[in-house]
């Protein structure tokens, strides 16, 4: 097996990689026939030897902690990054959540009958070898692994340099479980041995891997989409918006702007921008801003809201003018932009127009206002009068998430056990021949 001439990695690492998820699937073949039961046993297995061995994996953390803060990495994906024993435990917690929902492998989408008699069935099957590019996230590993192997696929994963040692400890532990209740470990491997040549013979790996998921920041989920040759699952950057209407309650907007911003910087769905309708902006904005001040926001805003904030003279507030750059970008930190906008309509098209399409949020007690806003929103997910951080896979229900796709495929939203499959047909027939 050869990689031809366009491939951009060498040919040892390309085919070492197409071995890799050559062996993912036919142990995948084995999974897909295994029963609900037989699967949910094993998950709960994996998160007992999660909880049992979270020593290493936090001890595997800590090191990689201390290099990545060393290189200067930034406080939202230092956050990220760490898995401690409370996360390990946390992330076991889901896997055990996982095992507990119904198994979508086999469930019936649609059937009917045809007039000649033929019965014709629509069910779920599994995609097969699903890769994940990711960085900075060792929470995913687990994540993907409890999704996939309910779900019955297999996973390729690259998980990125900065989190290698926690990625291996945990992958570890996950293969060990694996051979030990007859499974090929081989279902959850990773590339990360091979740099970032292994990610991108991922990319290359069409008729190896069957479907790649890039998980991060812009750059790197960009990248993938313009270079794979497999086909791609795209998640979003967030730049989420939350609009304050001019029937908004201020009581609602405060505490949930504040957490949407601040409970988690370095997140897809924290809000990163702050839309406020002119009628109210005199009396609202300078308390929000105030709040926001008070939890260390840096504050981007437009010359009207720059305005607002300025004269109300906020102890210690950080108030620059935002810039054109300002409405297209994903801070991930404690920096916000902040627009005062003269309609529904006109937040609306803003929204639209430069957000990536992850979450947005309406604070209103207008009806036609927020019905007006969640019908035209062309966003995964959104929200009324509640925080963009409830964007989650795990809070939805789903146990775990593969990300938060924000194309308009066959997902789109938080990924669950459900996205994680496709389907085919089924015809049972007596003898029909079509004339």
């Amino acid at each position: 097996m050869t990689n031809g001439e366009e491939t951009r990695v060498p040919a040892t690492v390309f085919d070492a990689v197409c071995a890799k998820a050559d062996r993912a699937s036919a142990a995948q073949k084995k999974l897909a026939r295994a029963n609900a039961e037989a699967k949910n046993e094993l998950l709960n297995a994996i998160a007992d030897a999660l909880d049992a061995r979270a020593d290493e994996i936090a001890g595997a953390n800590e090191l990689d902690m201390i290099e990545s803060r060393d290189a200067g990495m930034d406080a939202g994906k230092l956050d990220r990054l760490l898995f401690d024993v409370p996360r390990v435990a946390a992330a076991a917690q889901g896997v055990r959540h996982v095992a507990t929902l119904p198994d979508p492998i086999g469930e019936i989408v649609r059937g009917y009958n045809l007039p000649n008699g033929l019965r014709l069935q629509q069910i779920r099957v599994p995609l097969g070898v699903i890769g994940m590019i990711y960085e900075a996230r060792p929470n995913v590993t687990v994540d993907v692994a409890s999704l996939c192997l309910k779900s019955g696929n297999a996973a390729i994963l690259r998980g990125g340099h900065a989190a290698e040692r926690t990625n291996a400890a945990t992958l570890a532990i996950i293969r060990d479980v694996l051979s030990e209740h007859g499974f090929d470990p081989a279902l959850v491997d990773t590339v990360d041995g091979y740099g970032r040549d292994g990610a991108t013979a991922m990319m290359e790996a069409r008729g190896h891997i069957d479907v790649l998921v890039p998980r991060g920041g812009a750059g790197l989920i960009q990248a993938v989409v313009r270079n794979s040759k497999v086909p791609v699952i795209e998640t979003g950057a967030g730049n989420v918006h939350i609009y304050v209407d001019r029937s908004g309650d201020l009581d609602k907007a405060i505490p949930i702007v504040i957490n949407a911003k601040t409970q988690r910087v370095g997140v897809c769905n924290a809000a990163e921008k702050l839309l406020i309708h002119r009628d109210v902006a005199a009396q609202y904005l300078p308390v929000i801003a105030r709040a926001l001040t008070e939890t260390q926001v840096e504050l981007h805003a437009d010359e009207t809201a720059y305005g607002i904030i300025d004269e109300a003279g906020i102890d210690g507030v950080n108030l620059l003018a935002a810039t054109d750059e300002d409405w297209d970008t994903e801070y991930l930190a404690l920096t916000m932009g902040v627009k005062v906008v003269g309609s529904l309509d006109e937040a609306i098209r803003h929204i639209n127009a430069h957000s990536t399409g992850h979450t947005e949020s309406i604070i209103a007690e207008d009806y036609s206002a927020i019905e007006e806003f969640t019908g035209r929103i062309d966003s995964a997910v959104v929200m009324v009068n509640a925080s963009t951080r409830f964007t989650d896979g795990g809070v939805f229900g789903f146990g775990a998430e593969l990300g938060i796709s924000t194309q308009k495929m066959h997902a789109r939203g938080p990924m669950g056990l459900r996205e994680m499959t496709t389907t085919k047909w089924i015809g049972y027939g007596t003898g029909q021949v079509r004339g």
